[in-house]
């Protein structure tokens, strides 16, 4: 089956190709995002395979479906970037990949936080300077301390495992509740009110969009740290900066950013940062930003192209994807 692989970049292309191996389908990469402009490249293409800041509104996927394409394999977990209305109506399968490795997101969020909260990314410049200077270095100690977790699906599950052996007191909230978790199921109210740490591990639906925003912001333990490794469109960014200057929000550490496409995944260090928002957060010592990076292991990388090709296959074979999100 031909794929047209969008987005692509030399870590995901090598896992992709190692699998098809396995498989035999003709993959053709692009490093252009998928777009309505760039859906002409999928021309003779069974399917499209494409990643997180692909844009798979309406208007493309009629471009694509026009094209011959049938199958949209996101290679990631979420699908806020899909218009599912749209794909339903014109006949198009779209599977996702809802779990690949929740250990690396999960484990990332906490290397976030010990970065940001023992400044360790200013004290590993200081030394390259030879300035082994301790003042403004100054953290405070996890255990103790209470960490909110919102969401408590796979990999807010793992978060909250690995919170516990720094003993921390746990509270979450999440529809559904597990019983294998030791944390204490609270309302959002709660859980905004008293924790010193907030991390954030639900997916990006309209009822979670801008989860935090000026009104949230406010209810917040004031200074506390903000964790985002799941979607920018959680937080909304300007009221972040906000709570940030006005020493509300005591510190955030995100992998993700709302405004992330067209700047994340791309090497625009030669360039001056349109992104006026971002420059700003970027440059405050109390932000750590690190670009959509949370899933990058070798195991995750694996697995998310085992899943993205078994899906193909199975598309290919007629049969249904394990993980289909919209039945043609």
């Amino acid at each position: 089956m031909i794929v047209s692989v969008f987005d692509t970049h030399h870590f995901d292309r090598t896992a992709l190709e190692k699998e098809n191996a396995r498989h035999g389908h003709d993959l053709r990469f692009f490093e252009a995002r998928l777009e309505k402009k760039t859906a002409k490249l999928a021309a003779g293409s069974a399917a499209v395979c494409v990643f997180v800041n692909d844009v798979l509104d309406r208007a493309t996927l009629k471009s694509l479906h026009k094209s011959g394409v049938r199958l949209l394999a996101l290679r990631c977990a979420g699908f806020n970037q899909v218009d599912l209305k749209a794909a339903a109506e014109l006949g198009l399968t779209v599977a996702r990949v809802p779990a690949y490795s929740p250990h690396a997101v999960a484990e990332h969020a906490v290397a976030l936080l010990l970065t940001l909260n023992r400044k360790l990314h200013r004290a590993y410049n200081r030394v390259r300077e030879s300035n082994f200077s301790l003042d403004g270095l100054v953290g405070f100690d996890l255990n103790g301390k209470t960490v909110g977790i919102m969401g408590t699906g796979k990999i807010g599950a793992v978060f909250a495992q690995i919170m516990a052996g720094f003993g921390c007191r746990l509270l979450a909230f999440d529809v559904f509740r597990r019983t294998d978790l030791p944390v204490t199921y609270v309302k959002a109210e709660q859980l905004l009110a008293e924790s010193d740490i907030l991390s954030l591990h639900v997916p990006l639906l309209p009822e979670t969009h801008h989860f935090l925003r000026g009104e949230t912001i406010a209810k917040l333990k004031r200074g506390a740290v903000i964790v985002n490794t799941s979607r920018g469109a959680l937080i909304e960014t300007q009221a972040l900066l906000e709570a940030l200057k006005s020493g509300h929000v005591g510190g955030a550490a995100l992998d993700v950013y709302e405004e992330e496409a067209g700047i994340f995944f791309r090497d625009l260090s030669g360039q001056v940062l349109q992104d006026d928002v971002l420059a700003r957060m970027i440059s405050m010592p109390n932000v750590l930003i690190t670009s959509h990076q949370a899933f990058l292991t070798h195991e995750a990388l694996a697995n998310i192209a085992q899943t993205t090709l078994e899906n193909m296959t199975a598309f290919e074979q007629g049969e249904l994807p394990e993980s289909v999100v919209v039945r043609a």
